[in-house]
């Protein structure tokens, strides 16, 4: 568990230009806090006591505002950035290297027993107020935009934007996420259909203003 503590407070050093050592990072992140409280939780978990683990869980969650339930399987490296609001439910699965912003919530949808919570690769970037829910899979280096609603399985080094969340784009060169020139798909689309009725709108208008052809007088024909 000490490996996996230094393995935390290493990532967090390496990923946040804030840190400025790690002594700063261990008194003063409450992510890391979080992490510490977890990581005892769950070899509690995992050891069939009652009772106890929820009771450090809950506690973290009162001093760190960081809320993750003890059966949570998580990696070395996770980064939990600011982390007020973060969810984590029991039955997730986190790879290594993953970071996490605040608000992020990694749940379920109400309906299944079992695996009902996500599992998240290995380098996974999720940016805050972004939820991701039920028992689906983000693969390795998957990029997920902030306060995106992801609720599909995701492949490899995609990048993930929107409610319901959408893939926008395949594998980048890039291990960040770029929060602001990410495009939005729902505005997109409006914009596609403003675009659409503005042509209507033209092309009705111009059918008012056309002449009208003159009727043919067919009475000689009767």
């Amino acid at each position: 568990m000490l490996n996996t503590l230094r393995s935390d407070l290493r990532a967090i050093q390496a990923r946040d230009p804030a840190a400025r050592n790690i002594i700063e990072i261990a008194l003063t992140y409450s992510g890391w806090h979080a992490l510490v409280f977890h990581r005892i939780a769950h070899a509690l978990f995992l050891r069939n006591v009652p009772i106890l683990p929820r009771l450090i869980a809950h506690l973290s969650r009162f001093l760190t505002g960081i809320e993750i339930h003890p059966g949570a399987r998580i990696g070395q490296g996770l980064f939990i950035d600011h982390g007020m609001g973060v969810v984590i439910g029991e039955t997730t699965e986190i790879g290594e290297d993953v970071t996490l912003y605040q608000g992020v919530t990694l749940g379920g949808t109400g309906h299944e027993t079992g695996k009902r919570h996500p599992t998240i690769g290995n380098g996974v970037i999720i940016g805050a107020g972004a939820k991701v829910l039920g028992p689906i899979t983000m693969g390795h280096d998957v990029r997920i935009g902030t306060n995106s609603v992801v609720l599909k399985s995701v492949p490899d080094g995609a990048t993930v934007v929107g409610i319901p969340g959408e893939i926008i784009r395949g594998r980048r060169d890039t291990d960040v996420l770029d929060h602001v020139h990410l495009p939005d798909p729902l505005m997109e689309r409006l914009e596609q259909i403003s675009s659409e009725l503005k042509e209507i709108k033209a092309q009705i208008q111009n059918s008012r203003l056309a002449p009208s052809l003159p009727v043919r007088d067919k009475s000689h024909l009767s």
